[in-house]
C-alpha cells in the first residue's frame, strides 16, 4: 500500500512542515551539516474496513494504519535523542458510496493521516526533551 499511496513522501513533507511551524529547529538538506538527523522508515501501511453498510455489505469506514521506525540522532555524538522502532498511527475515513469516488477520498485521508502523524511525532519528540 505505501508505494501506491506515497505515504513516505507525504509524511516527510508533513513532518518538515510541523518542525518548521512548531519548533525553532531549521530543516537543512545536508545531514552532515545538521546537529541532529531525524530518520524514519515506513515498515507497514495497511487499510482495513471497520464498519459496513448492513444493506449492501460494502465498507463504509476504513482505517489506515502506519507503522514506522523513527530515530532522532545527534550527528557528532551519535546519541539517540528519540527512538521508536514501532511508531504506530491510525486514521479513519468514510468511504464514498460511489466506487468511482473512493480514490478521491484516499488522497485527502492520507494527507490528514500524514499531518496527524507528524503532529504526534513532533509532540513526542518535544516532550522527550
Amino acid at each position: 500500500m505505501s508505494s501506491t499511496f506515497r505515504i513516505e513522501q507525504q509524511v516527510t513533507a508533513a513532518v518538515t512542515r510541523e518542525l518548521l511551524e512548531r519548533t525553532h529547529y531549521r530543516v537543512i538538506p545536508n545531514p552532515a551539516d545538521a546537529d541532529a538527523v531525524l530518520t524514519g522508515v515506513v515498515k507497514d501501511a495497511r487499510a482495513r474496513a471497520i464498519t459496513f453498510d448492513i444493506n449492501t455489505g460494502r465498507a463504509t469506514t476504513l482505517q489506515i494504519q502506519v507503522t514506522a521506525d523513527v530515530k532522532l540522532e545527534q550527528v557528532k555524538t551519535h546519541k539517540l535523542l528519540f527512538a521508536n522502532s514501532n511508531y504506530l498511527f491510525r486514521e479513519e475515513y468514510q468511504v464514498s458510496e460511489s466506487p468511482s469516488e473512493l480514490f478521491e477520498e484516499d488522497k485527502p485521508a492520507l494527507e490528514r493521516l500524514s499531518r496527524e502523524l507528524a503532529h504526534m511525532l513532533v509532540t513526542d519528540i518535544l516532550e522527550n526533551f
